[in-house]
């Protein structure tokens, strides 16, 4: 009986250093993993150097720095790059840590045509999700089909894009959304790249095209929704954009199974999840994924550990080698039921294409997008905080016998406190050691490209093999196309939900009335994390139950926040802190809270906190600490109310 090949098995990791992170690839090889799945932390997502002033903090907590040559060198240290299928998540830098991945396979020797892997490089799903945008949506477009072009001609076996609906399902997209919404997005790519490629290369370049995609508990309608993923892009290459060869109009997908849905209580149940929702995208021989990772079951607690990981990956090699999966045709063909659901979701997905197609496409759409995205995580939150969905360990089934897996010492990974440090002196010690005069030729090279029209990569790798860092590159950037702020989705107008908020808007009026004024919320995102979806719905629910909101999105410095707030002069300031940087960041903060005679005004935070954390911010001065466990925003709006009552103020 002949029986497939399984689909890549990778791990998403990086963190502290690129040495640290080389080893924990390697021991990962090892351990028989086939790909590599490379997280970035935030300054190299978003352009800057590990020791620019917005990067402190988040230097290595949510992946690995890349700042130069140097560092990139060191991750792949002992990896044969031509033997390595890498997978890269990276988007509004992408074209510059793939010129320094080519650059580094240079070096070792490597043909550079026989490179394979991906590079996520999807911006739209930046603005409406994840937050890691630089520029404005046009020219971030251009230098996605950039790469796609250069690719299509040095580097054939390369993906230049992973069409991301991970994140949207993770900003609460519905399923239809979440078809639409990524293709709505690779049209814009295609449309884009068309006019760049010869009309006989297109074909190849849309077969080169492939997914990131999602796959949450409900798997029997995740099984169905990747079904219906490869047929409407199967559909619609052919119908959209004439490619009549079916290979070129296969739907290539990787998939990482939904970190959303992880609980902070009851954490051993997180295992179950992964294994089912890992079901979804393996069990269907014909919409199966070609490269899986799975979350750790402790992702909610903090960073995994390796072993942690381990157990992950034993879950995607017990599945592909102990069982018969592989040797069987698909096992849902013509199955009614399956039949059913998937027109249903192809459907209903059709139909809000059409409507993005109608408003000009996916960058036309940005706003709309977002607002869609807030107004269904709202939903899908309402019904968790009602009972209406369960969640076994949160809002049912919630007695609990005490965990032996989150107790004692080392339950989650710390990351190195020296490794900041370790990382910008070694970035010190590489700029003095470059060439001056290398560096001004290749950042002019660079601008020229970018002004003119050129494909930008040619000159990013030159600026790589010269010594440029990735905040060099990206202030280039900057200077010439400037930064963008993306919509946050979040309406000054309240919606229609009004079941559950009558006792918390009576609380919020009685307060209002005590003020004279409506009560003020100010909600802030500090750090580089992008993150937004808590803040965004904490501030839907605070407007619905009638607090005047201040939200202006993400990336803002501590003293940008303080400033708002000697301008709003807010009852009550909320953080949302996700990437693990919450100390430094809120240290800072109340510091310029009291030097600007703030201090007085109530602090909360909300993010992925670890207990210990919790009691040190509580120590400093922070008023509420929150954490995914607390799933009850009305309990949150009641919290907020009575911390800005000026009563017991006055009765002190």
């Amino acid at each position: 009986m002949t029986k497939d090949a399984p689909w890549l098995f990778r791990t998403y990791a990086g963190h502290s250093t690129a040495a640290a992170s080389n080893a924990l690839y390697r021991t990962n090889l090892a351990k028989g993993q086939t790909g590599l799945s490379v997280a970035f932390d935030l300054p190299t997502q978003t352009g800057y150097d590990s020791d620019d002033p917005r990067a402190k903090g988040e230097v290595g907590k949510v992946g690995v720095p890349v700042a130069h040559l140097g560092d990139m060198r060191a991750l792949f240290e002992g990896i044969p790059l031509e033997q390595m299928n890498t997978s890269m998540t990276i988007n509004a830098t992408a074209p510059w840590l793939l010129a320094l991945y080519i650059a580094v396979a240079e070096e070792q020797g490597a043909d550079v045509s026989r490179l394979q892997g991906t590079v996520q490089n999807d911006i739209i799903k930046e603005y409406l999700s994840r937050g890691t945008y630089i520029l404005p949506p046009e020219p971030s477009l251009r230098l996605i089909t950039d790469v796609a072009a250069y690719t299509g001609q040095h580097l054939p076996k390369w993906n230049p894009m992973n069409v991301c609906s991970y994140h949207l399902q993770e900003a609460g997209a519905t399923p239809e959304q979440e078809l639409a919404f990524a293709l709505a997005t690779a049209c814009a790519v295609l449309d884009d790249l068309k006019v760049k490629v010869p009309a006989t290369n297109f074909p190849a370049m849309t077969g080169r095209m492939s997914f990131f995609v999602n796959a949450g508990i409900r798997f029997v309608t995740e099984l169905c929704k990747m079904r219906a993923f490869t047929a409407l892009w199967d559909e619609l290459l052919e119908s959209r954009y004439g490619i009549a060869d079916p290979k070129f109009r296969r739907f290539r997908y990787g998939v990482q199974v939904n970190s959303l849905g992880l609980t902070e209580q009851q954490p051993e149940n997180n295992v179950t999840r992964i294994l089912l929702e890992m079901l979804a995208v393996t069990l269907s021989k014909n919409a199966r994924a070609r490269a899986v990772q799975l979350p750790a079951w402790n992702e909610a607690l903090g960073l995994p550990r390796p072993f942690d990981q381990q157990w992950s990956l034993r879950m995607q090699q017990i599945l592909a080698y102990e069982t018969d999966l592989l040797e069987y045709d698909d096992l849902f063909d013509q199955n009614p039921a399956i039949d059913r659901k998937v027109q249903a979701l192809k459907q209903g997905a059709l139909e809000e294409l059409a409507h993005i197609d109608a408003m000009g496409g996916a960058v036309a759409a940005i706003a709309y997008m977002k607002s869609r995205l807030v107004e269904a995580n709202a939903d899908r939150l309402a019904k968790i905080e009602s009972g209406e969905t369960t969640v076994v360990g949160v809002n049912r089934f919630t007695t609990s016998e005490p965990s032996p897996l989150t107790t004692g010492e080392g339950l989650i990974m710390q990351a190195d406190p020296k490794a900041e440090a370790d990382q910008c002196a070694r970035l010190t010690n590489w700029r003095a050691t470059r060439d001056p005069q290398a560096i001004a030729q290749a950042l002019a090279a660079l601008r020229q490209a970018a002004q003119s029209g050129e494909n930008i990569v040619p000159a990013s790798i030159q600026c790589a093999k010269a010594g440029v860092t990735t905040g060099e590159w990206g202030g280039a950037m900057r200077a010439l196309y400037g930064e963008y702020r993306a919509p946050t989705g979040v309406s000054q107008h309240p919606s229609n939900r009004t079941e559950g908020l009558e006792p918390v808007r009576d609380a919020v009026a009685q307060v209002a009335t005590k003020l004279g004024r409506p009560l003020r919320l100010l909600l802030g995102k500090p750090g580089l994390d992008g993150h937004s979806n808590g803040a965004e719905q904490i501030a839907t629910r605070a407007r619905d139950c009638g607090m005047e909101i201040t939200y202006d999105g993400i990336r803002l410095t501590p003293a940008e926040i303080v400033t708002a707030a000697q301008d709003r002069q807010p009852d009550v300031i909320g953080l949302s802190i996700l990437s693990g940087s919450h100390l430094p960041l809120i240290r800072e903060t109340l510091q310029l809270l009291d030097e600007a005679g703030l201090s007085q005004t109530p602090l909360v935070v909300g993010g992925i906190i670890p207990d210990e954390d919790a009691k040190t911010l509580v120590a400093m001065g922070v008023a509420r600490v929150y954490t995914p466990k607390d799933f009850q925003l009305n309990q949150i709006m009641l919290d907020l109310v009575a911390l800005a009552d000026p009563a017991p103020v006055a009765a002190e």
